[in-house]
């Protein structure tokens, strides 16, 4: 839900914004010393933390290696930052393989990483590429407390499923009647729950709700740092339910020479769903770090 339209309000005012301080039409800038930008990598997000922090990421293992960077953060949903993309307003975006390629393409059905990213990499448009995908995923998940998950020992949505109909299942009004919501549940593995209580997508509602045992089974996505923080349980899904969401780099052909690939690939070696996690758990801390900072202290710790 977080990567979807964000409305056309939101859209037009990203647009104007990229149309005045993008490099497509100016190879200078002010802020920029009178440098060319024309060996300059402009790094662009949506507008949502992680896709922020990840950005972040890029810009400085980029930066770290003497490319030069500019940032275009917060910038909206696929409506505004592809076009950008493509006329060079923008270079450099992350992405999410399997929600880019439904995107891009409505009839794919594939769900496995590997069959995701192939089928990804011929229908990304002309003039953009897609590098390495990394083990990172954020996806929609299956999630119970500890405590259900030990009462049923249940590791996968397979072994919850004799159990479902036991059970309130907690999540956005959408995820009901999407095809990997309910209907795909009850396809792949026979569950049916006993009740469905419309929440929100993975926000405050949800969450609350399965503290407090309102539900008992809740959709949210891999990276919530509420999973960690509450020790809850993310059940796999042996069947493939739900399309693989590896983090790629999706970047402007043009730009994506043999240094700024190898930078970028690196970063997707050492980027992992557990690392993920952990980033957005500190993102979400107490101190509120920014999110350049904890790109940063990542980075030297894995020697990038």
């Amino acid at each position: 839900m977080k990567r979807t339209v964000t409305g056309m309000l939101t859209v037009l005012v990203a647009s104007l914004g990229l149309t005045a301080c993008g490099s497509g039409g100016n190879p200078l800038s002010p802020g920029t010393g009178g440098q060319s930008l024309t060996d300059t990598i402009t790094v662009g997000s949506a507008n949502f933390a992680e896709s922020k922090l990840i950005a972040e990421i890029y810009a400085a293992a980029l930066g770290n290696k003497g490319i030069k960077v500019t940032k275009r953060l917060g910038i909206g949903s696929r409506e505004t930052y592809l076009p950008a993309l493509k006329d060079s307003s923008v270079d450099l975006v992350p992405e999410y393989a399997g929600v880019l390629l439904q995107y891009l393409d409505k009839t794919v059905d594939k769900t496995s990483a590997d069959d995701v990213y192939s089928a990804l990499r011929a229908k990304v448009p002309a003039g953009l590429s897609v590098l390495d995908k990394s083990p990172a995923e954020d996806k929609d998940s299956i999630v119970v407390t500890k405590q259900l998950a030990e009462k049923y020992n249940a590791k996968s949505i397979a072994d919850l499923a004799p159990h479902c109909g036991e059970l309130i299942f907690g999540g956005p009004p959408e995820f009901k009647t999407r095809p990997d919501g309910i209907p795909g549940l009850d396809k792949h593995y026979g569950c049916r729950f006993a009740d469905y209580k419309a929440l929100d997508a993975g926000g405050p509602l949800t969450v609350a709700a399965l503290r407090q045992n309102s539900v008992q089974a809740v959709d949210l996505f891999t990276t919530d740092s509420s999973i960690k923080t509450n020790d809850w349980v993310v059940l796999t899904d042996p069947k493939g339910n739900f399309a693989a969401q590896n983090v790629v780099p999706l970047i402007n052909t043009k730009k994506a020479t043999e240094a700024v690939t190898k930078v970028l690939n690196a970063v997707s070696a050492k980027l992992d769903t557990a690392t993920l996690v952990d980033l957005n758990t500190r993102l979400a801390g107490d101190d509120h770090p920014d999110a350049s900072t904890v790109a940063s202290q990542w980075l030297a710790s894995v020697g990038l």
